[in-house]
C-alpha cells in the first residue's frame, strides 16, 4: 500500500518512485557502520581517556595540579572546535561524492593523526611545543570525525529497508560505544600491570600506536560496500545539480536547528567518561579511585549500551524515533546526580550501578535512535551536510564542558555533584523540547524524507504490513 507523496524538487523525474531502486545491502553497510565507526571512535576516546588519566602530568606544567586538570580538559574540547569545519568539508563531500567516499577519507584522516599523537615529546621534554603540537593533532582528530556518523548513518538508512531503518542504523552507534569499550579496555591492563613511572612516560603510548590498525582494517571494510542506490539516483546524469551547503541552510535550516540542539545530549558522554573519570582519579579531587578500578565503570556502562542500541533501534521502527529520544535525554539527566554523588561518596558499586542506568541503558534512548532520526529529517540531496554540519555544531557547544565543570566545581569544592549535575539536566531539557518540536518520520519512504509536504504511511496499515512481514 503507497500514499501520494510529493518528491523531491531536483528529481530527475516526476515518476521518481518512493523507495530508490538498485542494489541494497543493509547487512554489508551496517556491518560497516560497526565496525568503522568502532575504529574510529576507538581513536578518538582513546584520547579523551589519556586527557583525563594521563596528560595532565606528562603535556602541561605541573606547579599548578587544578590548572594542569582544566588545561588537558579544554584539550579534549578543541577536537570538537574543529568539528564544524569538517562537517561543511566532509559533509559536501559525502553528497557531492558519495557516502563510501567520504567514509574511507575520515578513517585515513583520523588513523594518521591519532597514530601521530603516540610519538609527541612530552612537557619536560619540549616545553610549550608538546601541548602545541598535542592542539594540532586534536583538531586533526576532530576535522576527521566530524564526517563519520553523518556518513554511516546516511549509508545505512539509504541501504535499509523501509521500517528497519531504525534498527539497521542503530548499529552505527553500537560501534561508537564498543570504540569507547576498546578504548578503555586498552587503558585497563597498562594502568594496572606498569608502574606509574613506566606507564607515564611510555604505556600510555601503546594505544596510540595501536591506531594503525584503523587504516589498515578501515580500508579493507569500506571499500567493499556498494554506493547507495539514494545517491546514484539523486546524482544520476541529468539530474539538476545542487550546492548541498547552500541548500541545507535555505531549505532544511529548522530541522538543522533542531538537530544541533538534540546534539547537546553529548554533555552526558562527557558527564560519564571526561569529567567523570577526572573528579574519580586526579589526586586534587581527593576521590581516590585508582585508574584501573575506574577505567572499568565505562567498559561495564557500554558492554550493556551495545545491547541496548539495537533494541531501542528496533523499538523505535514501531513507536516512533521521538519518544526514545525524549525519554533518555530526561531520564539520563536526571541520573546524573546520581552517577556524581556515588564517586563524591568514594563508592565503585554505587558508580557502577548509576553508569549502567544512566549511561548503558537510559542515554541509549537518545544514542539508539538518533542514527536513524537525524539523517530522516533531511533529503538525499543533502542530507550528510545537513546533519553533519548541524550534529557537529551541537557537539561543539557540548566539548568545553569538561572544562567548565572543573572550573566552576574545582577540587576543594562543596556540592560537586549538584553544581555539575544541574548543569547536565538543564542541557538535557533542551535536548527533549527539540525532539518534541520534531515531526516524527519513520512512516516516511526514503525518497520523501525532509520534504515539507511528505505524507506518512497510516500508522495502522505500516504496523499491519510489519506484522504480516509484507514488503513495505
Amino acid at each position: 500500500m503507497e500514499t501520494p507523496m510529493s518528491h523531491s524538487a531536483v528529481a530527475p523525474t516526476a515518476e521518481r518512485d518512493h523507495e530508490p531502486k538498485g542494489e541494497h545491502s543493509p547487512k554489508k553497510a551496517a556491518a560497516s557502520g560497526f565496525i568503522g565507526s568502532a575504529l574510529e571512535y576507538y581513536d578518538f576516546f582513546i584520547y579523551a581517556q589519556a586527557a583525563a588519566l594521563i596528560f595532565p602530568q606528562i603535556f602541561f606544567p605541573s606547579g599548578d595540579p587544578r590548572m594542569a586538570i582544566i588545561t588537558s580538559l579544554a584539550t579534549y574540547g578543541v577536537g570538537y572546535v574543529a568539528r564544524p569545519i569538517g562537517a561543511f568539508f566532509l559533509g559536501r563531500w559525502g553528497d557531492t561524492h558519495g557516502r563510501k567516499n567520504v567514509l574511507v577519507l575520515c578513517m585515513f584522516l583520523m588513523g594518521l593523526s591519532t597514530l601521530a599523537v603516540a610519538f609527541l615529546p612530552t612537557y619536560q621534554q619540549v616545553g610549550i611545543l608538546a601541548p602545541a603540537l598535542l592542539v594540532v593533532l586534536r583538531l586533526v582528530q576532530g576535522f576527521a570525525v566530524a564526517g563519520e556518523i553523518s556518513g554511516a548513518s546516511s549509508m545505512i538508512v539509504e541501504h535499509a529497508p523501509f521500517g528497519r531503518r531504525g534498527y539497521f542504523a542503530s548499529f552505527t552507534l553500537q560501534g561508537t560505544q564498543f570504540g569507547q569499550i576498546l578504548a578503555a579496555a586498552v587503558f585497563i591492563p597498562l594502568a594496572r600491570l606498569l608502574p606509574d613511572a613506566a606507564f607515564n612516560s611510555w604505556g600510555w603510548r601503546v594505544p596510540f600506536i595501536l591506531s594503525v590498525v584503523v587504516i589498515v582494517a578501515g580500508w579493507l571494510i569500506r571499500r567493499r560496500v556498494p554506493e547507495t542506490p539514494a545517491f546514484k539516483e539523486e546524482t544520476a546524469e541529468g539530474a539538476p545539480q545542487v550546492n548541498p551547503i547552500t541548500a541545507a541552510f535555505t531549505e532544511t535550516g529548522p530541522n538543522m536547528i533542531r538537530v544541533m540542539l538534540m546534539a547537546l545530549m553529548n554533555v552526558i558522554p562527557t558527564v560519564t567518561t571526561i569529567f567523570g573519570a577526572a573528579y574519580a582519579t586526579q589526586k586534587a579531587y581527593g576521590i581516590g579511585f585508582h585508574k584501573d578500578v575506574y577505567l572499568w565503570i565505562p567498559v561495564i556502562g557500554n558492554i550493556v549500551a551495545c545491547l541496548v542500541i539495537p533494541l531501542v533501534g528496533s523499538l523505535s521502527d514501531r513507536i516512533g524515533r521521538r519518544i526514545p529520544i525524549m525519554v533518555g535525554a530526561l531520564g539520563s539527566g536526571v541520573l546524573a546526580f546520581g552517577y556524581l554523588w556515588a564517586i563524591s561518596i568514594g563508592s565503585v558499586p554505587l558508580a557502577i550501578l548509576f553508569s549502567v542506568l544512566m549511561w548503558g541503558i537510559v542515554y541509549q534512548g537518545y544514542n539508539g535512535v538518533f542514527p536513524s532520526f537525524y539523517p530522516e529529517l533531511f533529503p538525499t540531496r543533502t542530507r550528510v551536510t545537513s546533519m553533519a554540519i548541524a550534529q557537529n555544531v551541537g557537539t561543539m557547544i557540548t566539548a568545553f564542558l569538561p572544562a567548565i565543570f572543573a572550573a566552576v566545581a574545582p577540587p576543594g569544592s562543596n556540592n560537586i555533584p549538584w553544581i555539575v549535575g544541574g548543569i547536565a539536566l538543564g542541557i538535557t531539557i533542551v535536548s527533549f523540547l527539540s525532539a518534541l518540536s520534531a515531526r516524527e518520520t519513520y512512516r516516511i519512504h526514503v525518497n520523501d524524507l525532509g520534504e515539507k509536504h511528505a505524507v506518512e504511511i497510516p500508522r495502522d496499515d505500516y504496523l499491519r504490513m510489519r506484522a504480516e512481514g509484507r514488503s513495505l
